[in-house]
């Protein structure tokens, strides 16, 4: 007899032994074909009972011949959806292929093997038809484990890329404008041997200086000079983020995670992964997160919000901080195992104040930039100019500088330029030509630390009454200083200065 073209012949009692029930035994050669396929193949009768079975689709399922002819092999291979619920047989392709006698293919379901386990199928189910009428199906499947592990990763570095892509430009928009890290005095060239001697290591960085000193620019360098520098560098500003968004920052979440996680999120650390991680303000990272860290720095592995699965991060980290992670471990804000963990190779980037002698080539490379930039004639810096600028202490260091030749090349009407430096008394020509060009008077004045104190925390009281104790915004005391909103409010409880002063 036939089964869908399939040539059988049946075998009684009186033709075996005696003792075998019935069985169907195909000709020579389609087994031979059957046998020698690698992809599973079994037949079904129009009740959905499976009459033949292939080698292949015994190692596939892990059940052997004896255990599936005869049987449903719907209740064997098919009972379920991959995420647990039940698959009926009326709702099936292949038992659609008896129904209707068309052929159905599918490729986004599973089959279960006899240990309970699931593997992805793409399968194609033919109908078998005898006199016109339907007399069963035959169904040849293959696993496509691989391919579908091909896909995810595919589609995994395809999110990864897209994501990296969306970070980087909005971080070359903001590196264009900051400049690079410029200088020709000994506190830049120990900087420089700094980098070159940590860059081609994976040791941990913890840069320490003031805001607006360009402990960023350092990193940069950092990041640029090591054997990741084909891999992202990815920045996390620790200041800015809500104290309740730290962990899905850092870590990432899956969709439904907590309200408002509408979809997967990739954390900081699997985007840098390869690469390096820069953690702006690392002193800003609340105390209860910073165990967390520590367990990811020590063990390179990390969980998504709301996921099981353990990730791994390749990272190299580097931090830095305006804080005094010392006396904040004392104070106990900031973890020591993971101070010690961040420390292994300091580097301590000093206020512009204390290296004035690179003021003039920082101001010409800002000009140039600047005028580019605005589309402004490129207006001459003039000893006058010069001798302004070292006078002024800046508060805000490089980055104020940077802003008040921005402000400048803006307000110039003429290729003279014209600075406005708060607290600064200007110098004209005919005081440049009483002194000697090397000796600037009071540049050479030496503050006691207390004096500097007090400098400071009056500088930073007069910026907040000229801008009526407006912080953050245009026209506030934070754009007035040149330093971040975050930086001000955080001198403000430091310095513990109010109205009443």
């Amino acid at each position: 007899m036939y089964t869908g073209g399939v040539k059988t012949r049946t075998k009684t009692k009186s033709q075996g032994n005696g003792n075998s029930p019935p069985v169907r035994q195909m000709a020579l050669p389609t087994r031979l074909i059957l046998e020698a396929a690698g992809e599973g193949i079994y037949g079904l009768d129009a009740k959905g009972i499976t009459t033949f079975v292939n080698p292949a689709a015994e190692k596939m399922t892990g059940y052997t011949a004896k255990e599936m002819i005869g049987k449903c092999q719907h209740k064997l291979v098919h009972y379920s959806k991959l995420d647990g619920t039940p698959y009926p047989p009326e709702e099936c392709p292949i038992y659609a292929a008896c129904r209707d006698g068309r052929i159905h293919q599918e490729s986004g379901e599973v089959f279960w093997r006899k240990d309970g386990s699931s593997f992805p199928v793409e399968y194609v189910s033919t109908p078998i038809l005898k006199n016109g009428k339907s007399a069963g199906a035959v169904v040849v499947f293959k696993d496509i484990s691989e391919r579908k592990q091909a896909e995810e990763e595919i589609q995994r570095l395809r999110q990864q890329l897209e994501l990296e892509n969306e970070y980087l430009s909005n971080e070359v928009l903001e590196a264009k404008g900051y400049g690079s890290i410029a200088g020709n005095g000994p506190a830049i060239r120990n900087i420089t041997e700094q980098i070159q001697m940590v860059a081609v290591t994976d040791a941990s960085v913890l840069i320490v200086g003031e805001s607006g000193t360009g402990k960023e620019l350092v990193a940069r360098e950092i990041h640029r000079n090591s054997n990741r520098h084909q891999r992202p560098l990815i920045k996390v500003n620790c200041a800015s983020i809500p104290r309740e968004l730290y962990e899905s920052e850092f870590f990432g979440h899956v969709k439904g995670a907590f309200t408002g996680a509408v979809k997967d999120r990739a954390g900081r650390f699997e985007l840098a992964d390869g690469g390096t991680l820069f953690l702006d303000e690392v002193g800003e990272i609340p105390p209860e997160l910073q165990s967390k860290l520590l367990r990811v720095l020590q063990e390179g592995t990390y969980e998504r919000i709301g996921d099981e699965q353990t990730r791994h991060a390749d990272v190299r980290l580097i931090a830095a901080t305006n804080r005094d992670l010392k006396l904040e471990i004392e104070r106990g804000g900031f973890r020591q195992d993971l101070f010690y963990r961040l420390n292994v190779f300091p580097i301590e980037v000093p206020p512009l104040r204390k290296r004035k002698e690179d003021i003039p080539l920082l101001a010409r490379m800002f000009l140039e930039s600047a005028a580019k930039k605005f589309n402004r004639p490129l207006a001459k810096l003039t000893q006058a100019n010069v001798m302004n600028l070292q006078k002024y202490e800046w508060p805000g260091n490089v980055r104020e500088l940077q802003n008040v030749i921005e402000r400048a090349v803006i307000i110039s009407r003429s290729r003279a330029l014209h600075l406005d430096l708060p607290e600064s008394k200007q110098i004209n020509q005919a005081e440049i030509s009483a002194r000697n060009d090397h000796e600037l008077g009071d540049d050479t004045m030496v503050l006691p630390e207390e004096e500097m104190r007090r400098f400071e925390r009056n500088n930073l009281f007069r910026a907040l009454e000229q801008t009526r104790w407006q912080v953050a915004g245009p026209g506030g005391a934070a754009e007035l200083l040149g330093i971040k909103p975050t930086t001000l409010v955080s001198r403000i409880k430091k310095m513990d200065i109010k109205k009443l002063d």
